[in-house]
């Protein structure tokens, strides 16, 4: 199903993991406002699918040198002050978006992952990447800031003094420094980070759908929060699962030496 015109959503009913992706060739999948909206629209749809039929996304391009090249800038070359004022709340949507999946979500990236780019990656739970890969936030060098969560994801994955680093300068991060200071998660074999991606989703989508949501919840609202509190988050999360037809299916299916068939209620 597509959402506007450059953005796709496959769904694999066997597996439960489905691929929502970035399909503005000419542009490298510049995020316009249309697009924006795609990507937002997209995500709903995602986020409002019964949990046994969406338990993992991968987040992928159709563009063979790039997964995102961030905003759509010469769009915003001809936007108004107003304009941009009014365009914001549809880009923010969509990074929110991606950010609020309530299923982990894995970034599959090759060439280029910049500004708005690698904040939609970074909005992922995982972030897959091929040797091509080119990350980094360069909106200081246009005249803004990352404005799509990457002041704040950037310092949770890797440091505040190593973000600040990053978007101060707006340095390029090639695959393998990408790497060595944790801005991707893994490294995969050229033009295999969406296979490597889709693998990875179908193994964790095996998994409980309530008990892969739980952890989710419990591991975003949890970070950041002191031991105690973060404790509380956990002791939530589980309960939420604990007295679940998944709860009750899993043990089931464990002592009987079987594979469970996940009613995902």
């Amino acid at each position: 199903m597509r959402y506007g015109e450059w953005v796709e959503v496959r769904r694999d009913a066997d597996t439960g993991v489905a691929e929502l992706v970035l399909d503005r060739v000419p542009a490298m999948n510049a995020v316009s406002t249309a697009m924006a909206r795609g990507i937002a629209e997209a995500c709903a749809a995602l986020a409002a699918a019964p949990a046994r039929e969406v338990r993992a996304v991968v987040l992928s391009s159709t563009h063979e040198r790039a997964f995102c090249v961030g905003a759509d800038l010469k769009e915003r070359n001809a936007l108004s002050d107003a304009e941009l004022g009014r365009q914001r709340p549809l880009a923010r949507a969509a990074y929110t978006g991606v950010l609020t999946l309530p299923v982990p979500v894995i970034a599959a990236v090759h060439g280029y992952a910049l500004g708005g780019g690698f904040e939609l990656a970074l909005s992922c739970d995982l972030i897959v990447a091929d040797p091509t890969a080119v990350v980094g936030l360069p909106e200081v060098t246009v005249g803004v800031i990352p404005g799509g969560g990457g002041t704040q994801l950037l310092p949770r994955r890797v440091g505040a003094a190593r973000a600040a680093e990053l978007v101060f300068t707006g340095r390029r991060v090639a695959a393998q420094e990408a790497l060595s200071l944790g801005l991707i998660d893994r490294l995969t074999g050229e033009g295999e980070d969406r296979t490597e991606a889709l693998a990875l989703a179908s193994r964790i989508a095996a998994n409980s759908p309530l008990g892969l949501r739980a952890a989710k919840r419990a591991l975003r609202s949890g970070f950041g929060l002191d031991l105690p509190t973060g404790l509380e988050v956990e002791d939530a999360a589980w309960r939420t699962v604990a007295f679940s037809g998944d709860r009750a299916e899993g043990v089931a299916a464990f002592n009987e030496k079987r594979t469970p068939d996940w009613p995902g209620e």
